[in-house]
């Protein structure tokens, strides 16, 4: 049976501006359109989306899936296989770090001394590295551009950035408790300081870039947990107002 849009973002927890932004760019246009033009998807664009949010959590950039699910020697068996691989080593790396939080907490209750080895076990050094080579594998050039700007920031610099950055989340914070909508001029005019930063201080960010970035707030753990420590539902909100900068841009250019 074909869905609806509606449907496909209430099944999938995509929105439907962002399902809407697949189509536009060619990642995921629906098979066909009703006798009134509203979109039409097939039980394979649901197979497709789901792939599409599989490579997304793994980082890859939109235009990266669509070249890759759109090869024809795309095998969603094999990419399957890998995305499981993939997940089953970053599972074995939080369970490492809830073990270390454990045992912490166990030394802290009885008053006990905690070796190094079990202190850092979950952070060695060669962990480190493989995820500075896996990020690398995944960005390339952004990863290696993040990693030569940053390498000269001394602590102050690092200070500056964070405290400028609180600024901009507790602004955007408090017009989400007041119900400001994430498109309106003020949240806007945050989301898009958030952008020139990155831009400014890390890597050439483009549209795209920052849109998947805002998805990661959502679709990340660590990313969530951060944002919602400083107010609940910020993740979400931070997402949905980064799309909408990101839209803007885009008619801008069109």
């Amino acid at each position: 049976m074909p869905y609806t849009v509606k449907q496909m973002a209430e099944m999938s927890g995509v929105s439907v501006r962002t399902l809407h932004h697949y189509d536009e760019i060619g990642l995921l246009s629906p098979a066909g359109r009703s006798a009134a033009g509203y979109r039409k998807y097939s039980e394979e664009d649901v197979e497709k989306l789901q792939q599409i949010l599989f490579f997304k959590e793994l980082g890859f950039e939109l235009g990266e899936i669509a070249k890759i699910t759109g090869s024809p020697d795309f095998d969603r068996r094999s990419a399957l296989a890998d995305h499981k691989m993939v997940l089953l080593k970053k599972m074995d790396r939080i369970k490492a770090i809830i073990k270390t939080i454990d045992k912490t907490m166990e030394s802290l209750e009885r008053g006990n001394k905690m070796n190094k080895k079990e202190m850092f076990g979950a952070f060695d050094e060669k962990t480190i590295e493989e995820y500075r080579k896996e990020a690398r594998a995944r960005y390339g050039e952004k990863a290696v551009e993040c990693e030569r700007r940053t390498a000269k920031y001394a602590k102050d610099d690092w200070r500056a950035i964070q405290d400028e950055y609180a600024v901009i989340y507790r602004a955007i914070g408090d017009m989400m408790l007041k119900g400001a909508d994430p498109a309106s001029a003020a949240v806007q005019e945050q989301i898009g300081r958030h952008y020139s930063i990155i831009n400014e201080k890390f890597y050439s960010c483009t549209p795209e870039i920052f849109r998947g970035l805002g998805e990661l707030y959502v679709s990340d753990a660590r990313f969530t947990a951060f944002y919602e420590n400083i107010e609940k539902g910020l993740a979400e909100y931070m997402r949905r107002a980064m799309a909408v900068y990101c839209d803007d841009i885009e008619k801008k250019k069109a």
